[in-house]
């Protein structure tokens, strides 16, 4: 039996680009800085969590190794294991930017050498001829927006005039996105989908990598909240992923939340939706029951960057890191002879630096299963040599990128 599950902890970086101060995030460090304010008492919060950071699972997985590896110090507060068990290291990025969809393709195996579009910092974010045949061809009154800014900030305040006029909020960020917000019963689901398909036809020309729909519900300011039917529209990768090489090769990809937005829904055998990182870990853990010999599962947890990064959330951060902490035993408790778990970031989401937007880290790389010999594969030059890791475990070519530690 050769199984791999693939888990990334979206935004949950380690610190230490050699790059970061090209993208204005010199010193950024998702782990290192939870853990040096969950040991001031900064990530204290009644009834949710208190005290240092305590990730014992991930830690005996090499997690503080990996730390001083990409950064060069242990996470604050947190003890270091007795024993580490598995394989440990940490990888920078060669793609360009920082966003989702240039991590985890070169996760899988594909790095980004092309440059993505963006939108205007000052005035107006979009062009004028992009908006206007938009809205003629979706038949709505305009937008509102047309700026930077963080999601549930926008909503809450341009909310209510979308419910009274129509118009769908329409904001960008320091990533090549474009995004919709709009109410799941004024505006309606399908509707906004269709929006974000057609948005999706026209941005092709400007080289945007997404457009995401992001529903709402709630009447009011301070009752609006974003449902679990958001939707991501990606351009299609550059080349095949690993993805592609499996399906090619007979295997299963089943791809667990929004993985299959990511990869443009090419590659993929099976996608499994869920909300929240809870039922993301529910969901893993029936599609490792389902998983056949040969069968990848790639699951993405959204709520460290969605819900915490992004809104600067530290104590949600770290209480986030905990519970899914908690649960990696169930993951070892359903592991067969053969099977592989590799769990690693696609970028940082710094709760403690500034703005909102992602920052450009190294990630860590957790690799462990029965028979697994512990040992630190130090920092490794590319994410792509987590794909090719899992390409070689399961038996199918290598792609021409990265280069397997197994």
């Amino acid at each position: 039996m050769a199984r791999a599950f693939l888990f990334v902890l979206d935004s949950f970086g380690v610190g230490g680009a050699p790059d970061a101060a090209a993208y204005g995030d010199e010193g950024a460090d998702t782990l290192g800085h939870i853990a040096e304010f969950c040991a001031a008492g900064a990530g204290d919060r009644a009834g949710l969590r208190q005290g240092p950071l305590s990730l014992p699972n991930m830690s005996e997985l090499g997690l503080m190794h990996i730390a001083r590896s990409a950064s060069g110090r242990f996470p604050a507060g947190m003890p270091l294991p007795e024993k580490v068990y598995g394989i440990y290291g940490a990888a920078t990025e060669i793609s360009r930017g920082k966003d989702t969809p240039s991590g985890h393709w070169e996760i899988a195996g594909t790095p980004v050498s092309f440059d993505w579009g963006y939108f205007a910092m000052e005035g107006d974010a979009f062009p004028q001829e992009f908006i206007e045949a938009l809205c003629r061809e979706a038949d709505v009154p305009g937008i509102l927006g047309n700026c930077h800014a963080s999601g549930t900030e926008i909503i809450a305040r341009l909310g209510e005039d979308h419910i009274r006029t129509g118009k769908p909020i329409c904001y960008t960020s320091s990533d090549s996105v474009f995004q919709v917000a709009a109410h799941e019963v004024h505006f309606g689901l399908d509707r906004l989908l269709a929006f974000c398909r057609l948005a999706r036809g026209l941005l092709d020309p400007y080289n945007i990598g997404r457009v995401i729909a992001r529903p709402f519900i709630g009447q009011s300011a301070s009752t609006f909240q974003r449902t679990g039917n958001r939707r991501d529209f990606s351009v299609l990768p550059p080349e095949p992923t690993l993805l592609d090489r499996l399906i090619e090769h007979g295997r299963h990809v089943h791809a667990v939340g929004k993985i299959g937005d990511i990869f443009a829904h090419q590659g993929i055998s099976r996608v499994i939706k869920a909300n929240g990182n809870e039922a993301l870990m529910d969901a893993s853990l029936s599609a490792i029951d389902a998983a056949e010999d040969g069968d990848l599962v790639f699951t993405n947890f959204v709520d460290f960057d969605m819900i915490y990064g992004h809104r600067r959330d530290v104590p949600g951060y770290a209480a986030a890191l905990e519970a899914f902490d908690a649960r990696l035993p169930e993951v070892h408790k359903k592991l067969k002879p053969g099977d592989l778990v590799v769990l690693t970031a696609d970028h940082g989401c710094d709760p403690t630096w500034r703005g909102t937007d992602h920052t450009r880290e190294r990630v860590p790389v957790i690799a462990y299963g029965p028979g697994i010999r512990s040992r630190s594969i130090g920092v490794r030059r590319s994410y792509a040599d987590i794909g090719e890791s899992i390409a070689r475990h399961l038996g199918i070519p290598a792609g021409p990128h990265g280069r397997s530690f197994l």
